[in-house]
């Protein structure tokens, strides 16, 4: 660097993503030696994006933990939970009750369990899957039929809906991969890129010749069980929710934080960037980092480029939302033996998963209570992200009722509409991702849920990497 002068970061979007940035900004800086403040500027009135909890007391001694988003981190992706380790949150962890770990598919309108040993959506134990009910036996002969079909070795990228009929068939798909996989990013099979959303299926693919054969290996190569028995849990929370890991960071963040200031307009300058804010104010920093969703990016970008403006609108996004009921355990007489089900498109239904909260958790009801979510919007349901809240309600109802057999009142009710909410990773995203990063100015990044992984613990690893790379520019490295 020509001068010692401190470098100022403007960080925009306080999500996750924008909160995790000024975290890892503030490591890689120490231990570059090199002086760097920041500004984290969000727009709304509350850290954390869509991760929300709500807590609802006056039911029992303990109050009710309701999430709004995401309601915990796959263990498999360790980023999340290393950061909220060195933030001292180690003790507060809370992994899923995984010896009830069981996932239903509605098939012709009633929950049909999982089989045994199905790993992701491919089976691992013959017994239990033959004898499952939800395939039938020529579905069951097509998904064999992936130990002698040859893989796909041109790297190129393809639907999740063509991959998974090419290996394993149109079943598979309907009753499995859809609800399971597509659920998981709230997409549409057959725009979903598979090398965007699941690359390793491609891996094992071209690696064993056979989805099956790559599966029973990573299956043998699962982490051994601790000295206590258990395997490590897939999902973990925090006890009280996932709050605990906003409020866990914000403490750390030393920077200059500021809630209710949206970022109006983005200007080249000699040494740097000026933004524009929307209280008339202006503000001028050597890097913009833009932790906001890719069409909030488009309108700040197109003055630079409306070539990159227009790959940030191509990334489409759908609305998502929850409806959290609570009820007396006693007034359920479901089992709720285990952590809810999906449901595939073809069942046509309103809903498109249902959660059992207090069973996948301890710590979300109190005792003698039983809290379930229920999920809808996306590509399945749009519709239901316009309904008047009375009439959500009485579809939800009505599901829970002809699903489960729930007809009991309940104790109360929270709903979560998350418009425009959810990223698209249609086929040809990386390729497009690519050339966004490519064509920006020097100074002006992007990063997090609209570029590569949806995920918290992507997102948190998306903010590490980046600020990583921020540092080394503003060490001229």
């Amino acid at each position: 660097m020509t001068d010692s002068r401190p470098r100022h970061v403007a960080i925009v979007g306080g999500g996750i993503t924008g909160m995790s940035f000024a975290w890892h900004l503030q490591q890689q800086a120490r231990e570059a030696g090199l002086e760097v403040t920041y500004t984290l500027l969000e727009e709304s009135g509350r850290w954390g994006g869509k991760i929300r909890t709500d807590y609802v007391e006056g039911y029992a001694d303990e109050p009710f933990v309701v999430e709004g988003g995401p309601d915990a981190v796959l263990t498999q992706k360790p980023w999340a939970l290393q950061m909220a380790r060195q933030m001292g949150l180690g003790g507060r962890l809370w992994p899923t009750n995984d010896d009830r770990r069981q996932t239903f598919v509605v098939h012709r309108g009633r929950p049909t369990p999982l089989p045994d040993g199905l790993l992701l959506i491919v089976p691992t134990k013959i017994t239990p899957f033959v004898f499952s009910r939800l395939i039938s036996p020529w579905g069951k002969l097509r998904m064999g039929l992936d130990l002698f079909i040859p893989p796909k070795r041109d790297g190129a990228d393809e639907t999740l809906a063509d991959f998974m009929r090419r290996r394993l068939g149109s079943e598979a798909l309907d009753k499995l991969a859809e609800p399971l996989l597509s659920g998981i990013y709230n997409a549409d099979a057959e725009m979903q890129s598979l090398l965007a959303t699941f690359p390793r299926f491609r891996d094992l693919e071209v690696k064993y010749g056979s989805l099956m054969r790559g599966m029973l290996a990573a299956r043998k190569a699962r982490p051994s069980p601790s000295a206590n028995g258990k395997k490590p849990a897939m999902f973990t929370s925090f006890k009280n929710g996932m709050q605990e890991l906003v409020d866990g960071l914000l403490p750390h963040l030393t920077g200059d934080l500021r809630l209710g200031t949206a970022v109006h307009a983005i200007k080249k300058k000699a040494n740097g960037y000026q933004l524009s804010l929307n209280n008339k104010e202006t503000l001028t920093a050597d890097v913009v980092l833009l932790a906001v969703p890719a069409f909030v990016a488009a309108k700040l970008i197109k003055p630079f480029s409306q070539a990159v403006a227009d790959d940030f609108n191509r990334i489409r996004y759908v609305s998502t939302g929850t409806v959290s009921l609570a009820f007396r355990r006693d007034e359920i007489g479901h089992p709720l033996n285990g952590f809810g089900l999906v449901i595939p498109r073809s069942e046509k239904r309103r809903v498109n998963a249902i959660t059992w909260s207090s069973t996948k958790f301890n710590n979300r009801a109190p005792d003698g209570f039983a809290l379930l979510r229920v999920f809808f919007g996306g590509s399945r349901t749009p519709e239901m992200m316009s309904a008047a809240d009375e009439d959500l309600l009485a579809t939800v109802s009505a599901e829970l009722e002809s699903l489960m057999g729930v007809t009991a009142e309940p104790l109360f009710h929270r709903i979560f509409r998350w418009h425009k909410s959810n990223p698209q990773y249609d086929v040809g995203h990386l390729d497009r991702v690519a050339r966004i990063e490519a064509a920006l100015p020097p100074g002006l990044w992007v990063t997090g849920s609209p570029y590569r992984g949806v995920g918290v613990p992507d997102c948190v690893h998306q903010a590490q990497q980046t600020a990583v790379r921020v540092i080394e520019e503003l060490s001229g490295d």
